[in-house]
């Protein structure tokens, strides 16, 4: 890793604790607040998979905190224990937007398709992607092509990253519009429900700005590199 990729990289992992701080601030805080409907996590789940006539997916428990996702290769939303049980802002939020993804999933939303079909190819690319870009910086002035071929396995992460975000932010344009709809909490629960799926999205915000920059770095020696040819 090269000293300006490096210092691209501490200045995002700063910001990414930043953010996952405040995430984890306002999760604990929206916690402590109670739903109006006093429903649970997983009652609220349910219910709007139900309003959107969704009876092929289950909602389940998983072991993690902030471990909570949709997962369509088995139709399952699954929540941690604090979202599964508790009957809270916070867990009234996450399990809508968990339950976002699921309507994503059943009206066939492009952005969610496109993203799964990466999945496979993500999966191979993360686990070369450092190998062959750290064989590329050391090969630079013999074998450049190498370093083309790790910037080329970054830049498919580095897509997957950028196709997350309009997925992540309109689970939560569709979860915060059903809450509103639904009526399961009030106008001020809403409002806080909102600002939690806000700093949640910011988290992926963040990540795909990361990949950008350290993208565009690794792209630039390679093109630098080429250039001295």
């Amino acid at each position: 890793m090269t000293p300006g990729i490096m210092f691209v990289s501490l200045i995002f992992v700063g910001i990414s604790m930043l953010v996952g701080f405040i995430l984890k601030r306002r999760f604990h805080e929206f916690s402590e607040i109670p739903t109006s409907s006093g429903l649970t996590g997983r009652e609220i789940a349910e219910k709007m998979l139900k309003d959107n006539q969704i009876y092929d997916v289950k909602v389940q428990s998983v072991d993690g905190f902030l471990s909570d996702h949709y997962n369509p290769a088995d139709k399952t939303v699954n929540l941690s224990p604090d979202v599964y049980n508790g009957a809270n802002v916070a867990a009234a939020a996450v399990a809508a937007h968990e339950c976002g993804h699921a309507v994503q999933h059943a009206t066939q939303y492009p952005w969610l398709g496109f993203r799964s079909k990466l999945v496979p190819i993500v999966q191979v690319s993360a686990n070369l992607v450092n190998w062959v870009l750290l064989a590329g910086i050391l090969l630079i002035n013999t074998f450049p092509q190498l370093l083309l071929i790790g910037v080329i396995l970054f830049g498919v992460t580095t897509l997957f990253s950028v196709i997350t975000l309009p997925v992540e932010f309109d689970a939560s344009r569709r979860a915060l519009a059903w809450l509103d709809s639904s009526r399961v909490m009030s106008a001020g629960e809403h409002d806080k429900a909102k600002n939690a799926l806000w700093w949640a999205a910011m988290t992926y915000v963040v990540a795909a700005l990361a990949s950008i920059a350290t993208f565009v770095q690794y792209l630039m020696i390679f093109l630098g590199a080429r250039n001295r040819d």
